[in-house]
């Protein structure tokens, strides 16, 4: 037994009250975290974690694992209150950290998972870190300091690790910082696209829908269930590979190991009653596709893809007027985009903005902490020197912003 804090996030801050639980953390390989009771331990962090992050859940984190890490290198910290996980994040040992030949612990991402914040129930967010750190500390192995990548910057669980870190005087920073588009409750689908979107784009969108309507039957789709899901997949992966994507080879149809995540992930969430999808057909051929992962209070817009033939018409901008009605679900707080930042598409649809950071924390003895100090000095005052990067471009068609 040991005396931990008790965390929850009321307002603006953490309160705390102290009590006494017994708390065991472990590291585990995921090809051995499967089993029925593991799993049902595993959903039930997810429905009650104090942030949700579905490329966190089982049945999208197994099936990325299984595609992009062949060699089981991967393993899993977990940590437990009895029976009860309160605690989930995949960590893996890099030995570079960007450019530079310098050995970290991080946890794992994939370019297909676009959040990493970790799974910890609501409540135990000072758990989670004190726990991770105490075991990080103990067994550093090569690493010189531990990343978290991919973070919400305003959330619970950043916020428990900066301040278990201040507890502790233990040095860490926000060494990356983005801002993506985020749709946020409040308005009705019709105000919000009214106040986001001036009114001469406004004319003009409707303009392009009353011309496709003229070219053909123009059918709106929005499924909440598994029904014709393979199908459906195919279209999607099919239609996104015709446009640049699959040019660039880039494209969920170009690689085995996306084709199979996309596929076995849609499987999943339809399980789940988490999936929703929308598509958007001029005679029946899909001109727009889109898909969201509900898991409430929020929501995840996934993937999109549309005609790039027909983008004089907008397509994945009419797609996305219709995706507007995420706003009238009482159990959906708020949807992320999942964007790149800046994105000239949705950007100017969704006026919300998330912000996203990777944040550097000091780990081990006095030595490899004094490393940290110096390695992080240098990478922040390079942060500071150094011109912006170009994003590789969206590829949207500039008709397709409103």
């Amino acid at each position: 037994m040991q005396d931990v804090w008790e965390e929850n996030r009321k307002g603006e801050g953490l309160s705390r009250a102290r009590y006494s639980v017994p708390l065991r953390a472990e590291s585990r390989s995921w090809q051995e975290f499967t089993s029925a009771a593991d799993l049902a331990a595993w959903e039930a962090l997810s429905q009650n974690a104090a942030e949700p992050n579905v490329f966190l859940e089982s049945w999208y984190l197994l099936p990325a694992l299984r595609s992009f890490d062949k060699h089981g290198e991967v393993k899993l910290y977990l940590l437990w209150e009895g029976e009860t996980l309160v605690g989930l994040m995949p960590i893996s040992a890099e030995r570079r950290y960007g450019n530079w030949p310098i050995p970290s612990l991080q946890n794992w991402t994939h370019p297909n998972a676009f959040l990493g914040t970790p799974l910890v129930r609501s409540g135990y967010e000072m758990h989670f870190w004190n726990a991770l750190f105490a075991s990080l500390d103990k067994s550093t192995g090569n690493a010189l300091f531990f990343h978290l990548n991919g973070a919400d910057c305003d959330g619970p669980v950043v916020a428990a690790l900066q301040e278990v870190c201040a507890e502790q005087n233990r040095r860490q920073a926000k060494v990356h910082h983005l801002e993506r588009a985020l749709l946020r409750r409040g308005l009705s689908p019709d105000a919000y696209f009214e106040a986001a979107v001036r009114g001469k784009k406004r004319k003009e969108l409707r303009r392009q829908k009353n011309r496709l309507v003229e070219t053909g039957e123009l059918a709106f789709t929005r499924s909440n269930n598994g029904d014709g899901l393979e199908d459906w997949t195919n279209d999607f992966l099919a239609l996104e590979r015709c446009g640049w994507k699959g040019a660039a080879g880039s494209a969920l149809d170009c690689a085995d190991e996306t084709r199979s995540l996309f596929r076995e992930a849609l499987v999943g969430a339809a399980k789940r009653d988490m999936l929703e999808r929308l598509d958007l057909r001029l005679d029946g051929k899909p001109l727009a596709m889109l898909v969201n992962f509900m898991r409430s209070p929020g929501a995840f817009s996934y993937k999109t893809a549309f005609d790039e033939d027909l983008a004089r018409f907008s397509p994945g901008v009419l797609l996305q007027i219709e995706n507007l009605a995420l706003l009238n679900r009482e159990d959906t707080n708020w949807c992320d985009s999942c964007a790149a930042e800046g994105h000239p598409m949705i950007d100017s649809l969704w006026t919300d903005r998330r912000a996203i950071g990777r944040y550097s924390v000091a780990i081990g003895g006095a030595g490899r902490r004094m490393l940290f100090k110096v390695l992080l000095s240098a990478e922040q005052a390079r942060s500071r020197i150094r011109k912006p990067t170009e994003t590789a471009p969206t590829q949207t068609n500039e008709e397709d912003t409103p």
